[in-house]
């Protein structure tokens, strides 16, 4: 575990990467802390012509004025009170846990869920509920002590980009009112951990094997394709359909499931239905193929 939280706490440093780090960290902006670095992964190679970018969190931190850095080892170098880590990407040393206090918001109700892909395996896995722990840094991954945690239920259609949306709001909560409140003594993990790998592309090709329930799953955590016609065929977004329904509804071995969103190769997002006008698609005819 790190060093504990002091009573009084004025500066911030602040570790994290991706997108949904950003609002933790302008939260805490806006509360008035002091922020002496901010540390992100280094610039990484993306989009159309592999440009090197900066990650969301050093761009917001540019934004916003902020000394940022890509070199962890650059926090000896601070004097702080706190280090907070949100989707930082990184393991932290033992040695600097044992000089500076860690805080971490997680996105799972621990020890659910340890690991780099906790919300989209709770969609995956059917969760009725997930939540987020505002934990204690240990050098194992995600084995910290738990100051706080948050439940929250998973809705039947809601998104990998929804969910995780909300996720972030009510860790950002969590962490402005622990600042303010005080953190008070962490509570250890209690149960079996389980573990969230990272979703690889070949999870992402739908199996129409499966059940209706499991794939649109699959289509809601996000980036779902299949084959139309031997070409790559995106599915947005579906919803599960009744014997009624009418639309682009495609039977599956348990269950029905109708398309609303989808981006054949090489073309926009597009409605389903005025994809289907114009493919000619009808029911009787197959993805995967």
């Amino acid at each position: 575990m790190s060093a504990a939280p002091p009573d009084a706490i004025r500066r911030i440093v602040y570790l994290g990467t991706p997108g949904l780090a950003v609002p933790p960290l302008r939260a805490l902006v806006d509360a008035g802390y002091e922020i002496p670095l901010v540390v992100s992964r280094a610039d990484a190679r993306r989009g159309r012509g592999a440009q090197r970018l900066p990650s969301p969190v050093k761009a917001a931190a540019l934004e916003l004025g902020l000394p940022v850095t890509d070199r962890l080892a650059d926090l000896d170098e601070v004097e702080a009170d706190l280090a907070v880590v949100v989707a930082y990407g990184h393991l932290i040393p033992e040695a600097m846990l044992d000089r500076l206090a860690f805080v971490n918001l997680h996105f799972s109700l621990l020890p659910r869920w340890r690991g780099a892909a906790p919300v989209e395996r709770a969609i995956l896995a059917g969760d009725t509920t997930t939540g987020v722990c505002l934990m204690d840094l240990d050098i194992e991954l995600d084995t910290g002590a738990v100051y706080c945690r948050t439940e929250t239920p998973i809705g039947d259609d809601e998104t990998l980009d929804e969910l995780r949306g909300r996720l972030v709001e009510i860790g950002t909560d969590q962490l402005v009112r622990a600042l303010a409140d005080g953190f008070g003594e962490p509570e250890p993990q209690v149960g079996d951990p389980v573990y969230a790998a990272k979703i690889t592309a070949a999870e992402r090709e739908i199996d129409w094997s499966q059940s209706a329930v499991a794939i649109h799953r699959r289509v809601r955590v996000g980036d779902a394709f299949t084959t139309w016609n031997g070409k790559r065929f995106k599915i947005h977004r579906t919803r599960l359909a009744a014997v009624s329904d009418s639309g682009v509804v495609v039977s599956t071995p348990v269950g029905r499931l109708e398309l609303l969103e989808v981006q054949p190769e090489g073309k926009p997002r597009m409605d389903a239905v005025a994809w289907a006008n114009g493919a000619r698609w009808s029911a009787d005819q197959t993805f995967g193929s």
